[in-house]
């Protein structure tokens, strides 16, 4: 079992920066890849970003350029940095996790989820 604690979301200016922080415990955390996924209300679940235990980022195209994953083996926890937020940024945003060496954008793919923080942008 993995538990997985996010904190970081909060209201923001568009343009505004936030930290997202998930706090991994259970299992050995390097041994999983760890994603950001997002749902705003009405919308399904999407995929922000993922990155393997090598450190190897992905993300949606959305985001390219504005966000960043990253993780701190040594702490169990991963971040996404958000800069450049726009109003269309504004959904509750989970951590997930998933066993092994490999990453996916697909939701289903990841077994182990926070409960959910939400990040609000204001136009």
């Amino acid at each position: 079992q993995v538990q997985l604690v996010e904190s970081g979301g909060g209201l923001v200016q568009a343009g505004g920066s936030l930290r997202l922080s998930c706090a991994a415990s259970g299992r050995t955390f390097s041994n999983y890849g760890m994603g950001w996924f997002r749902q705003a209300p009405g919308m399904e679940r999407e995929f922000v970003a993922a990155i393997r235990w090598s450190g190897t980022t992905y993300y949606a195209d959305s985001v390219k350029g504005r966000f960043t994953i990253s993780r701190d083996n040594a702490k169990n926890t991963v971040y996404l940095q958000m800069n450049s937020l726009k109003p269309e940024d504004t959904a509750v945003y989970y951590c997930a996790a998933r066993q092994g060496v490999a990453v996916t954008t697909t939701s289903r793919d990841y077994v182990y989820w926070g409960q959910g923080t939400q990040v609000t942008v204001s136009s």
